[in-house]
């Protein structure tokens, strides 16, 4: 895969060694020397993942990646921190500062390759979901910034597949001493049940299982719905640099390696679970978003956007295949009347009242919509007129035989409708406008010879 690296080494040999080795990758590589500089060229044109040493003139690689990490636009690049200092303590800075990973020269191009490539797949995923929520925001569907901040990453329910007693232990101690909630699954097999029943902030593996490959199981997580987002940590050790790589190109999304170092295993833990709640956010962003973009807010009913979509499918599915779908269109009697009267509240009231009992009126898989105002559309596959008929009047009669409680006007109110019914043309070259203005023109048809009444429309 391809990606845009912004590569910060002081030293210019350094710079271009990296720039070499990405480029052969099929990479595009941009430099800087120092953190000001890598600053600017990240403001300019944010890129995929950034390298970054901590030795600089000017700053810090640590207060570079805090600066990165701590801005809303900037937050979600990659940073991995490709420094000669290998001293623990500086590794858990590095981590604690929002860095991604922290590798020590000389670096195994095998494994700085994978991690680069799973933390552009992740950064790139987060690219959609960003773009996605601008878009939202844009068409007014969210309001104001609704781009979710990083949190603490703390107090997450962490699944540990371990096989062995004392590790598994010892494991849970550190993560519970850290606010995390933590379950042992000692059977791997077992641990696919246990997350698609529950929901979890992030997965450690033991590479090394016993009878069991952890590899595939690992696979095995990524390829079911329900736990395929969720961060996976992997438990290696030094030699173990060859199924590490692959275990990145399966979606693994970081490892520590033995004997594992608390506070390592802990920032590790947060920066994943940090990332993996923030992609959550918009993910729920998004699907809020969507259904706002396609319900109507008052009722929770579909609104004409959806309904006419949906509708022109159903129609293109059943032409020439001798499928009945009828349509139902009413609207409520002297509705404005009740708004001059009573109040909007009231009417409000009145159009989730009549929604309720319509739904309990039709079956789950018919499709009822909010046309426009007071206006609703009931759309009915595999029903013909007839039937459409005796439905439509059970909804009527539903309406006009039990008053309608309004709390605002603190009284009952008699509320009709009328209805006009249609059914798509059996012959072919019916669409959505055409099935719609028949049933609009049996909906005039009923008000015109009084109201309160169902009228069918038949095809020209």
């Amino acid at each position: 895969m391809t990606a845009r690296v912004l590569v910060v080494d002081e030293l210019l040999p350094n710079l271009k060694l990296l720039e070499a080795k990405f480029s052969h990758e099929y990479m595009q590589v941009e430099t800087a020397t120092n953190g000001s500089d890598a600053l600017a060229a990240i403001d300019a044109d944010p890129p995929d993942i950034v390298l970054l040493d901590i030795i600089m003139p000017d700053m810090d690689g640590f207060e570079i990646c805090e600066r990165i990490k701590s801005r809303p636009e900037t937050m979600h690049i990659p940073v991995v921190m490709v420094t000669a200092l290998s001293d623990q303590a500086d590794r858990v800075r590095g981590l604690e500062a929002g860095a991604d990973d922290f590798l020590t020269k000389p670096v195994d191009d095998q494994m700085l390759f994978a991690r680069v490539r799973s933390l552009v797949r992740l950064k790139m995923l987060m690219d959609e979901w960003r773009l996605r929520e601008r878009t939202s925001e844009s068409l007014a569907v969210l309001e104001g910034d609704a781009t979710p901040a990083l949190d603490s990453g703390k107090n997450a329910r962490v699944l540990i597949v371990e096989d062995r007693e004392l590790y598994a232990v010892q494991l849970a101690d550190m993560l519970t001493a850290d606010g995390h909630e933590s379950t042992v699954i000692k059977r791997p097999e077992e641990s696919i049940q246990e997350l698609t029943a529950g929901r979890y902030d992030m997965i450690i593996v033991e590479l090394r299982l016993k009878g069991h490959d952890a590899l595939r199981l690992c696979a095995s997580i990524r390829s079911i719905d329900a736990p395929r987002h969720v961060p996976i940590l992997l438990l290696a050790e030094d030699d173990d640099s060859k199924r590490l790589a692959k275990a990145m190109d399966l979606g693994c999304n970081d490892y520590v390696l033995r004997p594992i170092d608390r506070d390592e295993l802990l920032a590790r833990c947060r920066t994943q679970v940090r990332r993996h709640r923030y992609q959550e956010k918009l993910r729920d962003n998004y699907k809020r978003s969507f259904e706002m973009a396609l319900t109507d807010g008052l009722t929770g009913l579909y609104n004409r956007r959806y309904l006419e979509a949906h509708l022109h499918g159903l129609i293109q599915r059943i032409t020439g295949g001798r499928r009945h779908l009828s349509v139902i269109m009413f609207d409520i009697d002297h509705f404005k009347k009740i708004n001059d009267t009573h109040g909007h509240a009231a009417g409000d009231q009145v159009l989730q009242e009549l929604c309720a009992r319509v739904m309990k009126g039709v079956r789950n898989f018919d499709t009822v919509a909010r046309y426009g105002g007071e206006e609703f559309v009931v759309v009915m596959p595999e029903t013909d007129i007839n039937v459409a008929r005796t439905v439509a009047e059970r909804l009527r009669n539903g309406v006009a035989d039990r008053p309608f409680t309004v709390i605002t006007a603190d009284q009952k109110l008699n509320v009709t409708i009328s209805i006009g019914v249609a059914e798509v043309d059996m012959s072919g070259g019916d669409t959505t406008v055409s099935l719609i203005h028949r049933a609009d023109k049996a909906l005039y048809a009923a008000k015109s010879a009084g109201r309160n009444r169902v009228i069918c429309w038949k095809a020209d």
